[in-house]
């Protein structure tokens, strides 16, 4: 995904800015987050890695299109065999429902054997969201919880677990924030969040088959990332095994699993 705008042309997804940051909304498999010494493991098999996985860079195919509905098939081939070691199809279907941006993603594992892996979204937004400008955002839970946090070490999880930055699920969003790097919730956060103004400008979010959430930006960019995962970082100290990392899957042979999102627009 590379727009999403308004009407008169603004843009609700962050635009890609070298200045700050190049992506928009990168794919993260089959990692999320960095591993060990970036170096990644399956069984004996060890490979290079790069942080969040190499979907984020790939080329897909289009696969069908309408006027509201695109489908984009990624396969595997011998460079991402090279590196993980697998066969399999993701499937990635972006839709526009009225005011609603609905992501789907189904990953296929056509290999002879379990496949290990992370995923995840990384969509960066606007911030301020059009006609928000010069106004505080918030991010609100919709299970008004108040979820524990870490912070990365060297891009790794660390054990220590600090104390919620939300008050009954109500997180004001400041700059100063991401000078540690990402917020990273790794369960208690639910299924849905609001990203906006309270009272104005909104993004109202639902999360299908994603436990974890992170929220990330850089010091004083125009983004915010919502990034909600089935996955993490490897912890500090951690072997490169991908099926050892927080909340790793293993997708059985011949098996699909399907991830989502939805973003209703209310600006």
């Amino acid at each position: 995904m590379q727009n999403l705008c308004m009407h008169d042309g603004r843009n609700i997804l962050w635009n890609g800015d070298a200045a700050f940051w190049t992506g928009r909304a990168p794919i993260l498999f089959p990692i999320v987050g960095r591993a060990p010494n970036d170096e990644i493991a399956v069984g004996d098999h060890k490979a290079d890695m790069a942080q969040h996985g190499f979907v984020r860079r790939s080329v897909f195919k289009l696969d069908d299109v309408t006027a509201h509905m695109c489908r984009h098939v990624l396969q595997d081939n011998d460079n991402t065999r090279h590196s993980y070691p697998f066969r399999f199809q993701m499937t990635v279907t972006h839709r526009i429902i009225d005011k609603t941006l609905d992501v789907q993603v189904i990953i296929e594992n056509r290999d002879n054997r379990s496949m290990p892996f992370g995923f995840g979204f990384h969509p960066a937004f606007s911030w301020p969201l059009p006609g928000g400008e010069g106004q505080v955002h918030h991010v609100l839970l919709d299970n008004e919880a108040e979820p524990e946090m870490v912070r990365l070490q060297d891009g790794l999880i660390p054990d220590q677990i600090l104390a919620s930055p939300f008050t009954k699920g109500r997180l004001e969003i400041t700059p100063d924030m991401f000078c540690e790097d990402a917020m990273i919730f790794p369960s208690g956060s639910g299924t849905g969040l609001t990203y906006g103004i309270e009272g104005g400008p909104q993004l109202k979010f639902n999360f299908e088959n994603l436990p974890n959430l992170a929220l990330w930006s850089k010091p004083n960019a125009p983004f915010l990332c919502v990034e909600p995962w089935h996955g993490m970082a490897a912890r500090v100290s951690a072997s490169p095994q991908i099926s050892e990392r927080p909340y790793s899957l293993e997708l059985a042979v011949n098996g699909a699993i399907k991830f989502g999102y939805k973003a209703e627009i209310r600006l």
